[in-house]
């Protein structure tokens, strides 16, 4: 096993690489075709003199399995890179299945991203490892590359010796080498066409036991000017939507400021009037470019002055992610999660009331201590809260989901120090979906993933508006209703739905709704 923090990178020979022999090709499985992968972008830009021979390669789930395994084989790559995250895993170990089957001459094979970084080492995927790159990977994958073409680190294919590249230090421990940014290498059809995914900052304030966020060491924020430059060229490239994958976007509120400031000044292109919203209307209206923008925030944390920034933002210009996962305080505390459901409601309130934002609400169900009543009022406080107003805007139930989670295990997460304790039993398979907890029985938890997926495809799909409350406690009653009648919760006809789910809502349901 090599640790390249104790080598500290020593070469071992002075031999040369010839860059014009290298091959070396990174892949992913996105989830959809529109979500290319930023992780692979990064780990080109930051190849130094080997980015030219570097040959990106992106893949899609629902792809047939030869329309990946062929251009892998064409390539014949000296060296493949796979990104493997928690949705692709068990897609990744089939491609790698396939490919070893097929090669005429093996390249070596590094496996990186946020669903290895964590797995015991007799986990299957390593099977069919080299190497494996655990935490970031951008000045790691560089070294081992350099290794790999200089000799000084070798793959057998019959004897598949593994070696784990130890990069769970940041950047500064391993020669305080700047992570390059790569927005250049989305191209044409990345940028107008698919969902562009950036990071102003990396890692998170908090510490939630079931998130692999919790493990950072601390938040790195990238240089401001230089981001907003990027996104500036993004922009003008003709970007149609921004993701932003920072974790907890709005803990550092100056810093946020700015950044929504810069998009906002992109928006506002006429000079302004008196009214800011007329001015920002007016804009859009003459035709400005105004791409969506995505951000992850903390609700408990909003300030006035964040809320009268977002409120200038024309519709469907900006989507909010906001986590509140639970809205039981001893829940929280158990899982080292900030509790304010005060604050966190009245900000949900402000957002619906002030400014026209698309709202995204999380909620986690299956966490430890959280039993079904417990979840179900926290879900109907939740509800209350974005569409309960005394006059809640005209549009509120096309801006405002509900987005219910089942309790994952990842792999390297605090959250396993409560699996004795709650007697907590979970899918060994990704995605490591909880099945049934102390609080939750198995069949009770199968209820809860049919409400969620039920929800999904009804109410934030905007086939049914479902308003009868107590709203979980009818809406559950109501998911047991469908998923009796179709026995699945997935591959339904939406008319078959929309009938069944109007059927169910007048027979449980005879009052008007």
């Amino acid at each position: 096993m090599i640790d390249y923090k104790k080598t500290n990178h020593k070469k071992i020979n002075n031999k040369e690489i010839n860059h014009k022999e290298i091959n070396i090709v990174l892949t992913t499985i996105n989830a959809k075709w529109i979500h290319p992968s930023l992780a692979l972008r990064l780990l080109k830009a930051n190849l130094g003199d080997l980015e030219q021979n570097c040959e990106i390669m992106e893949f899609n789930l629902r792809q047939p399995l030869r329309e990946k395994v062929e251009p892998l084989l064409a390539a014949k790559p000296k060296i493949l890179g796979i990104s493997v995250s928690i949705w692709n895993h068990l897609a990744t170990v089939e491609l790698l299945e396939a490919l070893e089957k097929e090669w005429t001459g093996r390249p070596v094979v590094i496996l990186g991203g946020p669903e290895v970084s964590h797995l015991p080492a007799d986990a299957e995927i390593f099977k069919f490892a080299d190497h494996v790159i655990r935490g970031e990977g951008e000045i790691a994958f560089r070294l081992l590359c350099e290794d790999i073409l200089r000799e000084e680190v070798l793959a057998e294919p019959m004897s598949r010796q593994f070696y784990e590249q130890s990069s769970g230090e940041r950047r500064e421990k391993m020669g305080g080498e700047e992570i390059k940014s790569a927005y250049h290498l989305y191209n044409d059809e990345d940028v107008t066409k698919k969902l562009i995914y950036v990071e102003s900052s990396r890692g998170c304030h908090f510490k939630c036991d079931f998130c692999l966020s919790s493990l950072d060491e601390k938040v790195y924020e990238f240089p401001l000017e230089p981001f907003l430059a990027e996104m500036d060229t993004l922009i003008q490239r003709g970007v149609k939507t921004i993701k932003f994958l920072d974790r907890s976007f709005n803990t550092n509120i100056k810093r946020a400021l700015k950044i929504i400031n810069f998009f906002l000044s992109k928006i506002e292109q006429t000079p302004p009037l008196p009214n800011p919203r007329k001015s920002v209307k007016s804009a859009l209206i003459r035709g400005s470019s105004t791409p969506t923008i995505h951000f992850e925030m903390v609700p408990s944390l909003f300030t006035n002055e964040l809320i009268d920034a977002l409120s200038l933002f024309p519709p469907g210009t900006l989507r909010l992610e906001i986590g509140i996962q639970t809205l039981n305080p001893e829940v929280c505390a158990r899982i080292n999660r900030p509790s304010n459901p005060e604050k966190e409601m009245e900000t949900l309130r402000l957002l619906t009331e002030k400014t026209h934002v698309k709202i995204h609400a999380d909620l986690i169900a299956g966490l430890p201590g959280e039993s079904l009543e417990s979840f179900g009022m926290g879900f109907d406080r939740l509800w209350l809260a974005l569409y309960g107003a005394p006059n809640p805007p005209q549009d509120v139930n096309q801006r405002a989901e509900i987005q219910l989670g089942i309790l994952k295990l990842l792999p390297g997460t605090p959250v396993f120090r409560h699996k004795e304790a709650f007697n907590m039993r979970f899918n060994r398979f990704p995605p490591y979906e909880i099945e049934e907890n102390s609080q939750i029985d198995a069949d009770n938890m199968l209820r809860l993933k049919n409400f969620a997926r039920f929800w999904e495809l009804i109410v934030n799909r905007g086939l049914i508006t479902f308003k009868k409350e107590p709203i979980f406690n009818n809406f559950l009653v109501l998911s047991d209703f469908l998923f009796t009648k179709f026995g699945k919760n997935w591959g339904i006809d939406k008319y078959e739905l929309i009938n069944a789910a109007k059927t169910g809502i007048n027979s449980i349901f005879p009052k008007k709704m």
